[in-house]
C-alpha cells in the first residue's frame, strides 16, 4: 500500500456530522478533529452540523447531503453505540442503497488494539446512497483520529494504491443508467 505521487490529487467534498444531545460547535472536539484533518489532507469541508440522537433528523440531514451535488461524502460521528439513544446506523440504514461491511470490520479491528474487547459495542458502518459515501465512526476524539488515520486518510486519497474509493466515485450510479 502506498500514495502514487506521480498521480493528481483530488480533493473530495466532505460533509462532516456530529450526533449528540449535549455537544455544541464550541465543545465538539470529536467534529473539530474530523474537520482539521480532512483539510490538512487538503479536502473540502462541503458542511458541518450538529443533531440530536433522532433517527428521521439524522435521515433527513442525510438525504439533503446526499443529494447536493456539492458533497460527495458524508462523516458522521456520534450514536454508534448500543443505548437507546444511540441511533445513527439506524438512520443509516434507512438511506443506504449499499452497505461497505468492511469500514465497520476494519475500524473494530484497529479499534480492538487500543481497547481491546470493548471495540465490539461499536457500530461503526459506511454505505454509499446515490453516489455520495457515508461513513459513521464512534463520537470518541480518539475513534474519529483511528478512522479518519487508518482508514480514510488513505482511502479518500486518488493516488492510493491498489485501490481507493475516489477512483470509483464515477461509477458509484452506473446502476441508476439501466434502471
Amino acid at each position: 500500500m502506498a500514495i502514487d505521487e506521480s498521480l493528481p490529487f483530488k480533493p473530495v467534498r466532505i460533509a462532516i456530522l456530529t450526533v449528540s444531545d449535549s455537544r455544541t460547535l464550541e465543545t465538539d472536539r470529536s467534529g473539530d478533529t474530523l474537520v482539521s484533518r480532512l483539510e490538512a489532507d487538503g479536502h473540502v469541508l462541503a458542511a458541518r452540523e450538529i443533531v440530536t440522537d433522532d433517527a428521521p433528523v439524522i435521515a433527513e440531514i442525510l438525504t439533503r447531503w446526499i443529494d447536493d451535488p456539492q458533497v460527495d461524502c458524508v462523516i458522521t460521528t456520534g450514536g454508534t453505540g448500543l443505548t437507546g439513544r444511540d441511533v445513527t446506523p439506524e438512520a443509516f440504514n434507512r438511506v443506504c442503497e449499499k452497505d461497505i461491511p468492511g469500514f465497520g470490520e476494519y475500524f473494530r479491528w484497529i479499534s480492538a488494539k487500543k481497547i481491546g474487547t470493548s471495540t465490539i459495542q461499536s457500530r461503526a458502518m459506511a454505505g454509499v446512497a446515490r453516489g455520495t459515501y457515508l461513513f459513521a465512526l464512534p463520537g470518541s476524539t480518539g475513534a474519529c483520529k483511528d478512522g479518519w488515520d487508518e482508514i480514510l486518510h488513505f482511502q479518500l486519497d486518488f493516488r492510493h494504491r491498489p485501490c481507493n474509493f475516489v477512483e470509483l466515485m464515477p461509477r458509484l450510479r452506473e446502476h441508476e443508467a439501466s434502471d
